[in-house]
């Protein structure tokens, strides 16, 4: 029987489930409008993003994270009928990734994880902009690997993007895919394509999160589930201790 503990590798989706994405989207977005401009809602913000970055990705497969959050930022203001930015205000916007916050569990439980497993990170970004936010939101936590979609040359659900992962654990560490955890809070991004791809997924839910879901799409997936990462950290450290008694 498979449990949390047999399993070697952490692949985990970092914005979203690592880094509260939709506080740093919203108050990046926030600062790039002009004083006298009405803020609209987060919510409304954020399922049109949501929206924009995800057929951006499709259509754009090799385009820096960065600079796609750049080409999207004016067509969400537009979408929210706000005024068109400055191409400076969008250069801000695709550059505020490394100020994104990191969820107040994420630090802890990464320290605590590690002891445990290989840490991969599997995200939707570039090099440069996770750079950032080890530096600035998770600092003192050294990745094993830290891949993402600048490497790659696909963004996720993409199906490429998980191959490369599970070809490169394979390669450097003898690691089989029974062996790894795709650990995310989106079923959109990661619990979809992982399943369908048979890799065991722990979802860290992020209660009131608004991106992520499918929709009508289908239904939620997981083998495991927390509501933050904390919460399985804490699971880990107590099948640990069972068995070693």
């Amino acid at each position: 029987m498979s449990t949390l503990t047999s399993h070697r590798v952490l692949s985990f989706d970092a914005y979203g489930t690592l880094i509260d994405w939709e506080t740093g989207i919203y108050t990046s977005f926030l600062s790039t409008l002009p004083s006298t401009t009405p803020n609209p809602s987060k919510r409304d913000i954020l399922i049109h993003f949501h929206s924009l970055e995800s057929s951006h990705q499709t259509s754009h497969p090799n385009l820096p994270y960065s600079h796609l959050l750049s080409k999207i930022h004016p067509l969400l203001t537009s979408k929210l009928n706000l005024p068109t930015p400055t191409d400076e205000a969008s250069r801000r916007f695709g550059e505020s990734v490394g100020d994104w916050p990191a969820f107040p569990d994420t630090l802890d439980a990464l320290k605590r994880l590690q002891k445990h497993f290989k840490l991969v990170i599997l995200s939707n970004t570039d090099r440069e902009s996770f750079s950032a936010t080890n530096a600035k939101q998770l600092p003192g936590i050294d990745f094993d690997a830290v891949l993402t979609a600048q490497h790659i040359g696909s963004y996720k659900p993409d199906k490429r993007t998980f191959e490369y992962m599970l070809d490169y654990v394979r390669r450097e560490w003898g690691v089989e895919r029974d062996q790894v955890l795709q650990t995310a809070q989106s079923q959109f991004h990661d619990h979809h394509p992982a399943r369908e791809m048979g890799i065991r997924t722990v979802w860290i839910v992020r209660p009131g999160a608004l991106m992520g879901g499918v929709g009508d799409k289908g239904e939620d997936i997981c083998d495991w589930k927390f509501d933050t990462l904390g919460d399985m950290a804490d699971a880990v450290e107590r099948t640990n201790h069972e068995d070693d008694e």
